[in-house]
């Protein structure tokens, strides 16, 4: 088959980013006088969620030693939901593969399924906490603020769902899940707030090219006012594919590090969601997913929103792992399977053999490493001509092979 001709390009993205972490994390929360409210010897739990966040250990790492600095002692409770297999052995795992880890934190990781019950919010969800974190002195929310990949509101993904969702647990992430996540999240915070010894958030935003934007310390109190701000601002960061439409997107890699679907779902412009709207764009005809990241154990939550994958991908798929995360969030559609092809080589013929008539060489195609990267991709000529030239940069046209001999891309 005659493939189109391809170019490297790269986006013009927000690279501001903070040089000294430890330095800004400290003077957050010494912005929210944190350190007057920790008693001496007082037990502050921090959440550690299993997104994909640059710095994540560093920044919880920081936030340890500033509790301990004030005379407190810190410990980590994975704040992870349904993730890692829903076991407490598989969220400490997940935390190690993030680099967070007893010896690397100095601090205690105390990894439990086991939750309190803290009430009902007016629409009838039960809201559940992380027994250690609620009978903790203190709770720190750490999490990233950013447009979540289920709904859209004006609270998505940040140290408001990290309570509400992550420290819930698998009991909680179900509970949520089955009502309206946009309206119960902020219902079931304030539950929380009111139920829970929840002291303070730190919010991270990253900018467009994954490195941290900003830190903003926040008061319980402030939680769902600040966040909104937040969220506006983040979503001006976060990046996108250059392009409204195309005919193929080819998504070399998915996997837990990159979103939380395994594949953002704003940037693939597929949602699955029952009663939600598809996003208008991007457009794709068909998505493909080649691999899967080792870091994600396995996980494929994310692989029914492409058409087409691979062998390779699906045998490395642990379905009990993916139906323990996939099952508590309801949307079913994310974890079948889509059409399996032999090589990577072959899911691109197939794609390119059912985008309607389009010849191959003229096929409007984007390539990507994965949906948190996007700095840098290629796309075919005819893709390439219909992008805004102030937002990209040609950096070379690619003259070798596209596939190597056993049917691997080879860009």
């Amino acid at each position: 088959m005659q493939y189109p001709k391809f170019y490297k390009i790269r986006q013009q993205l927000e690279k501001r980013k903070i040089e000294d972490l430890r330095s800004e994390v400290w003077k957050q929360l010494d912005a929210i006088k944190l350190g007057e409210t920790i008693k001496p010897k007082a037990e502050i739990a921090i959440t550690a969620g299993s997104r994909g966040i640059s710095n994540l250990a560093a920044i919880t790492q920081h936030t340890c030693d500033y509790v301990k600095a004030q005379g407190g002692i810190p410990f980590i409770v994975p704040s992870m939901g349904s993730h890692g297999g829903a076991t407490a052995e598989g969220q400490t795992h997940v935390l190690e593969k993030l680099g967070i880890t007893e010896e690397t934190m100095g601090a205690e990781i105390r990894s439990s399924m086991e939750v309190v019950n803290l009430g009902t919010t007016p629409n009838g969800a039960p809201v559940y906490m992380d027994k250690n974190a609620y009978e903790a002195d203190g709770i720190i929310s750490l999490n990233r603020v950013k447009p979540h990949t289920d709904f859209i509101s004006k609270i998505e993904s940040g140290i408001v769902k990290m309570v509400a969702v992550g420290l819930g647990k698998e009991k909680g992430a179900s509970a949520m899940h089955c009502y309206s996540l946009a309206d119960t999240i902020p219902l079931a915070y304030e539950i929380a707030r009111q139920k829970a010894p929840i002291m303070a958030g730190l919010a991270i935003l990253e900018n467009s090219n994954d490195e941290t934007y900003l830190l903003k310390a926040v008061k319980p109190e402030d939680f769902i006012e600040e966040e909104q701000k937040l969220l506006e601002q983040a979503k001006k960061l976060v990046p996108s594919i250059p392009c409204d439409r195309g005919d193929i997107l080819i998504v070399k890699e998915m996997g837990k590090m990159f979103s939380g679907t395994g594949m953002d779902t704003k940037v693939i412009g597929r949602m699955k969601v029952r009663g939600v709207p598809e996003p208008e764009k991007p457009d794709f005809n068909k998505v493909l997913v080649l691999r899967i990241s080792k870091v994600s154990a396995g996980n494929a939550l994310g692989v029914g929103l492409a058409d087409i994958t691979t062998k390779a991908l699906v045998d490395q798929i642990d379905y009990q792992v993916t139906y323990s995360n996939l099952l508590p969030t309801t949307y079913l559609e994310r974890g079948k399977v889509p059409v399996i092809m032999e090589t990577e080589q072959a899911a691109l013929d197939a794609a390119l053999r059912t985008i309607g008539n389009v010849a191959p060489e003229a096929a409007e195609i984007i390539i990507i490493d994965n949906t948190l990267h996007l700095e840098t991709m290629f796309v075919s000529e005819t893709a390439l001509a219909g992008m805004d030239r102030n937002r990209i940069e040609i950096l070379e046209a690619y003259t070798g092979n596209l596939f190597d001999e056993e049917g691997h891309l080879a860009i």
